[in-house]
């Protein structure tokens, strides 16, 4: 009998992890939603929900050989994950992939595909009843959002507010300049430097005119907003020994072959790990091929395994489906061009239609 992997978490990381070790191990992926959620192109189906079938992906054509199971893990030890449901699933090693929660719409907690699709429809209605839109946050989700809502609705006004002084102050400042260019050119409004005094009176995503004002006196009228900050790793199920691996802000810490450390047959990847680098669905595919790499070394027998090499600052910001720039490692900056060629114009769907199986025809 092949070793049971089992997997935790059926998404950008988890997925492709188990995709990988079909063929040397019974997999077993352990995932709560309906369907896969391709998060990157969640913001162009909130404005453009004709886009929302290609965001998400069932399961049943992942696996040839394993097997998904739709629940929830509660306890997790060395050779033994157990489930909500009260299943026990012994298991040889283990991997760790249940990514992070961030607000809606860049993420939506919603285990039903169905239900989900219509939450993202409610969004759209309101969204495009609303003359003035309010983005809180003026990192990546917020600038893309913007760009995505100034692309549907070229007439809207949109503000974003944040306490930074200054955008994607990790990246060239050539980046930070053509981003701000181009959001120049859309007519978004950027207020940063200090947040709002308090919060909006309305609910997030819902349509009900309000006013605020920033700790600098700023004045904002608004119609709807969204809050486009707030990522928080999934690790909370996690108890005793793994849970003890964690750091203040959640994350766990793993080897440089991507182990938990002083777990050798646990495996973490994605959004729940230390790693010193951008959380995105890039890393977690890439951390899946040296985990699953490394597991299939262990099978066989093989003692060296692969060292994961932490990628320095990149990023690729689509501002609507012919906007944005992106920095690249060995490109420097990138305009509008390149960046719609590779993410914008189709948010990347492509390669996870092939992985899980459904016609691009």
């Amino acid at each position: 009998m092949p070793p049971t992997v089992v997997i935790i978490g059926g998404g950008y990381g988890g997925s492709a992890a188990a995709k990988a070790l079909d063929h040397v191990a019974d997999v077993v992926l352990v995932e709560p939603k309906q369907a896969f959620f391709h998060a990157v192109g969640a913001l162009r189906a909130t404005v453009e929900p004709a886009f929302l079938p290609r965001v998400f992906f069932p399961y049943d054509k992942l696996l040839a050989n394993g097997r998904v199971v739709r629940d929830r893990a509660v306890g997790v030890e060395p050779g033994l994950v157990t489930l909500a449901s009260g299943e026990e699933i012994t298991a040889d090693y283990i991997v760790l992939a249940t990514g992070s929660a961030y607000p809606f719409p860049a993420k939506h907690d919603t285990d039903d595909t169905a239900a989900a699709q219509e939450e993202y429809r409610r969004a759209h209605a309101n969204l495009a009843t609303a003359g003035h839109v309010l983005l809180l946050g003026a990192g990546p989700v917020g600038l893309e959002f913007a760009g995505e809502i100034k692309a549907a609705w070229p007439h809207k006004h949109v503000v974003i507010v944040d306490p930074v002084a200054d955008i994607l102050s990790e990246y060239e400042p050539q980046l930070r300049a053509e981003v701000r260019r181009q959001l120049s050119d859309l007519d978004v409004q950027l207020v940063l430097g200090a947040p709002l005094k308090s919060d909006p009176p309305t609910a997030a995503g819902e349509h009900g005119t309000f006013h605020v004002t920033t700790t600098t006196d700023v004045d904002i009228t608004a119609d709807i907003w969204f809050r486009c900050f707030g990522v928080v790793p999934n690790t909370g199920f996690l108890t005793g020994a793994l849970a003890d691996t964690r750091n203040p802000g959640g994350h766990l810490a793993v080897t440089d072959t991507l182990q938990v450390k002083g777990h050798d047959t646990i495996f973490a990847i994605g959004d729940i790990t230390d790693i010193a680098e951008a959380k995105r669905g890039s890393r977690a595919k890439a951390h899946a091929a040296v985990t699953a790499a490394n597991i299939e070394a262990l099978i066989t027998g093989g003692k060296d395994l692969t060292a994961y090499q932490p990628t320095p600052p990149a990023i690729m910001l689509p501002l609507g489906p012919t906007g944005g720039a992106a920095q690249l490692p060995g490109h420097g900056v990138v305009g509008p061009d390149i960046t719609s060629r590779y993410k914008g114009a189709d948010m990347m769907t492509g390669p996870f239609a092939e992985l899980f199986g459904i016609p691009t025809t």
